[in-house]
């Protein structure tokens, strides 16, 4: 498809120069770096998102953990 673009010169030019040093031409250029815009586009709405769950527990029971005899009996009470 055949269109119209108005690009700063600056730009152009640069666009230009990048193409021919890559060996491609600038509508190459210009498609893969419109591909490579959108991309960043697509993944920055697909953004990961972590939801953690919230659970009400119970508090652990106050044991002296240098206690071997004492931590034994909580745990067997599990």
């Amino acid at each position: 498809m055949k269109t119209t673009l108005n690009l700063n010169d600056q730009v152009l030019r640069q666009a230009k120069g990048r193409a021919a040093r890559d060996g491609i031409t600038l509508t190459r250029f210009v498609e893969d770096a419109l591909r490579a815009r959108l991309a960043d586009a697509r993944a920055r709405k697909r953004g990961f998102r972590l939801r953690l769950e919230t659970v009400t527990g119970t508090s652990p029971p106050n044991v002296d953990i240098a206690d071997r005899d004492a931590l034994y009996e909580v745990i067997d009470r599990v």
